[in-house]
Formats: C-alpha cells, structure tokens, sequence
C-alpha cells in the first residue's frame, strides 16, 4: 500500500496511516447517505415540484434551529467526542424513521415522505461537513491541497458502494431495511474517526492533548461568517453552486418524473446515475485532483465547476432531453465530487479552529439550504410565470460567470493567507477578518507562522516523517 500510494506522487512517509483512515471514514460516512440518497429523490419526485419549494423551505428553517445547538456542542465538548455524540443523534432519528414507516399506520404516510425528505437533506449536509471540519483541523493547508483528492477517494467508493446496494436491493428489500443498513455504515464511520491519529497541525495536537474544546459561542458560527470577507466569499461560492443544483433538482424531478411513473423504478434509475458519477469520479480523484489543486492552484481548480455549468445550462436549455440531462447531471456532479469540493475544503485550512467547525458548518447547511431556497422559489416563480423548463436553464447560464469571479478571487485570497500563516499554520480571526476574541488563544498562535527551514517549504528530511 505505501508503494502504490508513493506512485500516485500526493502522499508523503508518515502520512499513509492518517490518509487510509481519512479515507476508510470518508468511506462508511458517504456510503450511509448514498443509501438514502436515492430513496430522498424518489420521495421528492413523487411530492411534485409544486411541493419541493415548502420542503426546501422546511429543510432551510431546521438547518437553521439546529446550527446554534451544534455549536453548543462544539463550543464544550473536545472534537474526538462530539463527532459521535453528533453522528449517533442521526443514528437514533434513522432508525425511529425506520420503525414508524415498518409498524406505524398508513394515515402517517402522507407526513413521512416531507418529514424524511427533510431529515436526509439535513443528513446530507451535516455528516460530510463534520467530516471535513475534522479534516481541516487536521492536516496542514500545504497537505491538504496534495491529499484531499485522495481522501475523497474513499467518499466516492462509499457512495457508489451506496448507490449499488440500493440500486439492486431497493425493491427486494424496502425502505425500513435500507434505512437500517444506513445506519450500520454510519456507526462504523464512528469507530474511523475514534481512531484516527495524531494531528499534523501544532495548534490541534496542543488543544487535543489538553482535551480542550475549540471554545467560543454558540452563535459563532454565524458571526464569524457575517464579518469576514473570505467567509462571505466562501458563502458567496457556496450559493451560487447551490442554486444552479436546485434547478437542475427541478428539471430532474420533471424529466424523470414524466419518464418512470413507479416509485422503486424511479429509486433504480436515479441510483444507476449515481452509481456512473461515482464510478467516473474515483479515477480522477486518484490521478487527477491532488495533481491540479497543486500546479494549477486552488483558484483554477474551483473555476472548473463554473466553466462546466455554462456549458451544461446552455446545452440543456437548447435541447432538454433526457439523455443531455443524465449527461450534465453525471458531468456535474462527478466535477463536484473531483475538483469543487476537495478544492473548496482546502480554503478552510487557513481560518482559525473555531471556524473550521463553527462557520463552516454554517456555510455547509443554512448557506447551502439558502442557496436552495433561492433556486426553489425562483423556479416555481418562474414556472408559474409560463417560462419552460429549457428558458429556466438559458437564464441560469450566466450566473456562472459571476460564479467565476468570485471562485478566482477565492483562490487569491486563500494564497496570501496561507504565506501569511507561514504555509503550515491557521490565521487568528482579526487576521481573516473577523473580530478578535480570546479563547484558546495560545493554540492559534502554535499554528501561526513557522520558523524558515526545509519543512516550512513542504520538504522533509530523509527519514523524518510529517507526524513528527
């Protein structure tokens, strides 16, 4: 294994054990939603998309409710405790799902689709984002634009491992027990991330080794963001991705929809295209992402997902069909998965503790509904209007070029802070833009800059590994 992962040039001695286990977590957290993933679409296709606007709005509101109590736990409990305390709680509301739709009364059926619906979208959006919190506190910005392609490897084996196990088991099988395998995958992301190892960051081994939390405020998460530019820049991104997938969300719920009228083949073919995105994304994650985020830079990198989504907008207006929508759905997503996120997580290596959890998890759940929320409405607005499914795409083509914009001037702010950081270390907040505060100070500034010398330049000496 360390010779195969020496030949893929990203993964440097001492870090094979910390990336496969990155990996193997990434894996069993992805793979847990991937099941449910197909079941939430189906869900979606069959309220309509005159009901999808008031599931984006319900999602949306409880994203919102639960980020303050998130970051209450954040704010007291060390991280290697409150990531299963957090995954366990969704644990607990799976398998009650799981037993009302087995043994409660058909009378609830007509609530359980909006109120699951609701659930996984919230799931889809908190576990992979404590994921990569975790991950960004973990490894330095320099190791993070190297291996992050890799370690989403293991997200895109679980996810196609998801996509095909219920693909081929969800009308053998049915809901309640794909819900409780679901499950089973998320607790053994638990017992990956218990066992994780050491820290490479200075500040994060020190706050871990006194079993310290990252401190702060319940609402710092929204703070924090509210005043820092490179935050809001972030947000910024974060929208205007979002809401281009929520137009395509409504044109795969109307497409789709209008093509298979059963509900488990719905759940078939919409695990099918899962199960290609996944399978075009992992080469690229393997050969490709670790390769382009380090010679092009992270800015490069985040304009591929604007520059695809021009182009897919454009051809999907003019010609609509299913086969141009399955293309850019499997395109975009595969894009995502490659480039767009590993890229997006590296620009929170560089923001201090807090907002590696905090802001962050803010920006991955209430921006990114909002972002949603946007998309939903104005789409259902549009449409009430008599605007067709193919104008809708046309005026969402050129939000890319904005899209572009700030993804350019993203990758030119994370650069100056990463030297300013001395390439290895975290920013402290009145440095990122953000008010200063106190907590914890003395473990920002361990990750602050670095003495000159061969590791703050990304070497090593022969025989002394990252870890040390």
């Amino acid at each position: 294994m360390k010779r195969f992962l020496s030949r893929l040039g990203t993964v440097e001695p001492g870090e094979e054990r910390a990336t496969l286990l990155a990996a193997t977590y990434f894996f069993f957290a992805l793979a847990s939603y991937f099941i449910l993933r197909a079941v939430r679409d189906a869900a979606g296709v069959a309220a309509g998309t005159d009901k999808l606007p008031w599931l984006f709005t319900g999602t949306l509101l409880t994203t919102l409710a639960m980020n303050p109590v998130y970051s209450a736990i954040v704010a007291r409990l060390p991280v290697r405790r409150f990531i299963p305390i957090v995954y366990r709680i969704f644990i607990a509301l799976l398998l009650g799902f799981a037993a009302i739709i087995k043994y409660g009364p058909v009378t609830w059926e007509p609530y359980l689709g909006p109120a699951f619906w609701i659930l996984t979208s919230i799931y889809s959006l908190f576990i992979p984002s404590v994921f990569w919190g975790f991950m960004a506190d973990s490894f330095r910005p320099e190791q993070g634009k190297r291996l992050f392609g890799f370690i989403s490897v293991g997200g895109t084996l679980g996810a196609l491992a998801g996509a095909f196990l219920t693909s081929r088991l969800a009308q053998a099988v049915g809901t309640p027990v794909l819900m409780v395998m679901s499950v089973v995958l998320l607790e053994c992301a638990v017992q990956a991330a218990r066992r994780f190892p050491p820290s490479f960051r200075d500040d994060t081994r020190a706050r871990d080794a006194a079993d310290e939390s990252v401190g702060g405020s319940s609402l710092a998460g929204i703070t924090h963001v509210l005043t820092s530019p490179y935050l809001l820049g972030i947000c910024a991104y974060m929208l205007l991705f979002t809401i281009g997938s929520t137009v395509l969300y409504f044109q795969q719920a109307e497409i789709v929809g209008a093509r298979y009228a059963d509900r488990e083949a719905r759940t078939a073919f919409l695990a099918t295209i899962d199960t290609v995105v996944q399978s075009l994304t992992i080469l690229a994650q393997l050969f490709v992402t670790g390769r382009v985020i380090k010679w092009l830079g992270v800015g490069a990198t985040l304009a591929i997902m604007p520059v695809l989504s021009l182009v897919g907008f454009v051809a999907l207006g003019t010609w609509g069909t299913l086969t141009v929508f399955v293309l850019f759905q499997v395109l975009r997503r595969a894009g995502e998965y490659a480039f767009g996120r590993p890229a997006r997580e590296v620009l929170f290596t560089v923001v201090p503790p807090e907002d590696r959890y905090k802001a962050k998890n803010f920006i991955d759940t209430f921006v990114y509904r909002g972002g949603d929320q946007i998309g939903a409405w104005s789409y259902a607005g549009l449409s009430t209007a008599g605007l067709a499914a193919g104008t809708i795409s046309l005026m969402a083509a050129p939000m890319s070029f904005l899209w572009l914009g700030v993804a350019l001037w993203l990758g030119r702010r994370n650069s100056r802070m990463d030297r300013g950081a001395g390439g290895g270390g975290c920013l402290r907040r009145s440095e990122v833009g953000g008010p200063k505060h106190t907590r914890n100070r003395k473990t920002e500034v361990l990750g602050g800059p670095r003495p000159e010398g061969p590791r703050r330049q990304g070497l090593r000496r022969p025989g002394v590994p990252y870890s040390n």
